[in-house]
């Protein structure tokens, strides 16, 4: 059966959710362009403006697909919570959801198969982790699918893409001219420098910038010729014609920031999804296994026994093992949570509050922060010496310090960082209280902001266990009582 709406239903659209004032600019102004920008910092709501979007396009005739690329930290979110919570009840009764999943299981591959056959009328949307495009699978699949459909492709965090000759960006470059629309989302579209902009400009159409990369790099980009054990490049040190760069992009682009969003709630909560390295996985496993015997064992089982080994995986999941003589060592190989933290932070504008657990963590975020953005970084946990730490939150509060990481239960009590408009867990603590607390710190009195609050958690974990916990208002002690220690095991 095929889905037809009248011109008045596509011209008077109903929305699922209310949209504040800057979200229904932004859908007005973007709507029926072929190619826009939405430059809406994080916690302003750019997801649900792309599926309004998409529904509109599909109401109107214009698209019978739609393809969402985003980072794995939260490509999953707009399967779970972004389209079944904005998109109109009529729209997603005519609609096809499929996630992208690396795993080449025979499932996965006939049900990918059956998705792109599939010969209906309706709506099928495709949702992709960025990560996919680094190999050719994610192309391959992605490059099928458009090419028997007319439809909307959306690159979220786009400034993901800003790297020219890394092999992801060069094929999702690639899916240009196969899409009928096309959009890019980000609060920040320029992490390091005005070239960032070149490819997500490129993404959309060659027509916003009109040049080649080497046109837009002697064009804004101030050059001296180095030389280096024999070999010439050109190093960019400074940068020109800016104002004449924002008004090319001008009428392809929305900005918008929190501080501009006078209607949006005070206090904005966003997921971020880790996944396990493989090292990680094997590890976990095993702990889990065997705390679950040790406990089977036990007569009398207490809150604090259960917690002993549930910290015992969460340190897991940040990276570290610790064993039973107090020892720490690091699990090999790349921390998933660390770089989803370095991708985060890049996406993100101001000051931020970044909540660790471990003092291993704090220790080593603080090394990676430094490292990658070449910049003092403050920490605030139970090494901080006494004298310092005034000064410290402080030095905060004046914008000597972009980050701040700090343990919940040193600094989430009685200080006050305001300067911060952006709050990220790095690891949940499972006191309830040090939760309420630690929010708290920038949500007080001389916050001008909105506040975002970004929890980093690892699916059919402990950590999920005890995001859902704190989530509820539950105290993790407070929550394991009689058998149900084998629910969190």
């Amino acid at each position: 059966m095929k889905i037809i709406f009248s011109d008045d239903k596509v011209k008077d659209f109903k929305f699922k959710t209310e949209p504040f004032k800057h979200q229904l600019d932004a859908f007005n102004i973007s709507r029926d362009k072929e190619y826009y920008a939405l430059f809406m910092e994080q916690g302003t709501g750019k997801s649900k403006v792309i599926v309004d979007n998409i529904a509109y396009l599909y109401r109107k005739g214009s698209i019978n697909a739609a393809v969402i690329i985003a980072p794995k930290g939260v490509y999953r979110n707009w399967e779970q919570s972004e389209i079944p919570i904005h998109m109109p009840d009529d729209v997603i009764e005519y609609s096809h959801i499929e996630l992208w999943k690396p795993v080449e299981t025979k499932s996965n591959i006939k049900r990918l198969k059956d998705f792109l056959k599939e010969d209906t009328h309706k709506l099928k949307i495709f949702i992709i982790n960025v990560e996919a495009f680094s190999t050719t699978k994610g192309l391959n699949y992605t490059q099928r699918f458009l090419n028997v459909h007319k439809a909307l492709v959306a690159v979220d965090e786009s400034s993901t893409i800003k790297h020219r000759t890394a092999r992801r960006t060069k094929n999702i470059l690639k899916l240009t001219k196969q899409s009928k629309f096309r959009r890019v989302l980000t609060g920040t579209p320029i992490t390091q420098s005005p070239i960032d902009i070149y490819t997500q400009m490129s993404f959309l159409s060659d027509y916003v910038l009109n040049c080649s990369f080497y046109g837009f790099r002697n064009r804004y980009c101030v050059l001296r010729r180095r030389t280096i054990n024999m070999k010439t490049f050109h190093e960019v040190v400074d940068y020109q014609n800016l104002d004449e760069l924002q008004q090319s992009i001008k009428a392809h682009m929305f900005r918008v920031t929190k501080d501009d969003c006078l209607d949006l709630p005070d206090k904005l909560y966003q997921k971020r999804e880790i996944e396990f390295s493989p090292d990680q996985k094997r590890i976990y496993e095993t702990l889990r296994k065997k705390a679950y015997v040790e406990l089977s064992k036990e007569k009398s089982i207490t809150a604090p026994l259960v917690i002993t080994r549930l910290l015992r995986l969460h340190q897991v999941l940040c990276g570290f093992v610790k064993h039973d003589d107090g020892t720490e060592e690091a699990i090999p190989g790349v921390n998933p949570r660390l770089n989803e933290l370095i991708q985060v932070l890049e996406e993100t504008e101001g000051q931020v509050i970044i909540w660790a657990n471990y003092k291993r963590s704090i220790k080593e975020i603080q090394s990676k922060l430094i490292e990658h953005f070449k910049i003092p970084v403050a920490t605030y946990f139970g090494e901080t010496k006494s004298e310092d730490r005034q000064k410290i939150i402080n030095d905060f509060q004046k914008g000597t310090f972009k980050y701040i990481v700090a343990n919940p239960r040193m600094g989430g009590y009685g200080i006050t960082l305001t300067a911060a408009k952006t709050v990220i867990y790095y690891a949940n603590t499972y006191d309830l209280e040090a939760r309420l607390q630690s929010e708290d710190r920038p949500h007080r009195i001389g916050q001008k902001n909105n506040v975002t609050y970004i929890d980093f958690v690892t699916p059919k974990t402990i950590d999920e266990k005890i995001f859902s916990s704190l989530k509820n208002k539950l105290s993790l002690a407070n929550s394991i009582t009689g058998d149900n220690w084998k629910e969190w095991i």
